[in-house]
């Protein structure tokens, strides 16, 4: 019996000696420089070689990237501080000094913005969008409702104008003599107004897109040398939170339509449709990701975290609670115990 005891306090002894070296050397290992980067290296190297062999489809399944992807897209709460985080960072933006220091000109330069004007307007849905638009029956309706109105505005500021003389006088007798036969007028006008809308309508649709292009890029000329803060003559800092809030609003009931379901399945059947067979290290080169990448990544964030997490202990506790269930199990006495 006391043979007994002395062998497992002799193994437990040796347990601890051993799980403390095994925590001293992982330490040294994650915060000495060289180490540190000798361990990414071989890591990465590991990881990469490993991906080389592994698909998409083998490592996970479309459902599963389908469960994640309903569960943040849709079922996570949009309430809280999500939005208001959005709001307040969208107000800080828009108050930012560069807004009132950096010209338009310097974010997009004319040139590149002629090239992107004129690629937007040779795109087809632009073209069908003009058609459509002058196409439409809106528009012109729009048309007469803008003549009627001048026309009563006309009547009405003559009925009512100040001022004496011929010319005052004859305005107000002209007026109110066409006052009982407005409504007769505005048909009238109506009619005209509508005959001609279409007529310049149809025959503008051929220019429309060089008119609209055009437009574009005298606008943007004229301003190019404005602050980026001119905006804010027509965007108030009351505009982007409502903005904010009208864009959460919208989204808490769209995602969950049975349209987007749809959408959010579609997109990822797609992706592992293309990419299913695909080794994950071309994944990630389609990606843009490469072993640099990773590498440049684990060096950047890796030393400062795991430094303060030594400097506060946590290091240390951390990497012993991952060891210590090792050095006491089963496993770790009988292996002890072969070496006798």
């Amino acid at each position: 019996m006391g043979e007994t005891n002395e062998g497992d306090s002799g193994h437990v002894d040796l347990a601890l000696r051993v799980l403390d070296a095994h925590v001293a050397f992982t330490k040294e290992q994650l915060l000495q420089p060289a180490g540190f980067l000798e361990l990414v290296v071989e890591e990465v190297d590991g990881l990469l070689d490993e991906a080389e062999e592994l698909t998409l489809a083998e490592s996970v399944t479309r459902e599963q990237i389908k469960a994640v992807a309903h569960k943040y897209a849709v079922q996570i709460p949009v309430e809280g501080a999500i939005p208001e985080l959005v709001g307040e960072v969208a107000a800080r933006l828009y108050h930012h000094r560069a807004n009132d220091e950096i010209p338009v000109g310097e974010v997009v330069d004319s040139r590149r913005f002629d090239e992107l004007a004129a690629a937007v307007a040779d795109m087809g849905v632009t073209h069908r969008l003009v058609r459509l638009v002058l196409s439409s029956p809106v528009t012109v309706d729009a048309c007469v409702e803008a003549v009627q109105r001048a026309v009563v505005t006309a009547v009405d500021d003559g009925r009512h104008a100040d001022g004496g003389g011929l010319a005052g006088t004859l305005r107000g007798a002209l007026a109110r003599l066409a006052e009982p036969a407005m409504p007769a007028i505005e048909n009238g006008v109506g009619r005209i107004t509508r005959t001609g809308a279409r007529f310049v309508l149809r025959g503008n649709r051929a220019d429309a897109d060089d008119v609209l292009l055009d437009t574009a890029r005298e606008t943007w000329r004229k301003h190019t040398g404005d602050s980026i803060g001119s905006f804010r003559d027509l965007v108030s800092a009351e505009d982007v939170e409502d903005a904010v809030v009208l864009t959460f609003e919208f989204w808490r009931t769209f995602r969950d339509t049975d349209y987007f379901h749809a959408l959010l399945d579609e997109g990822i059947d797609h992706v592992f449709d293309k990419y299913g067979d695909t080794p994950l290290t071309e994944l990630l080169a389609e990606l843009g990701i490469g072993r640099e990448d990773l590498i440049e990544e684990a060096l950047r964030f890796g030393p400062s975290v795991l430094g303060k997490l030594d400097e506060r202990g946590y290091l240390d506790t951390v990497v012993r609670r991952r060891l210590a269930p090792f050095y006491a199990s089963a496993e770790f006495r009988a292996a002890v115990a072969g070496t006798g």
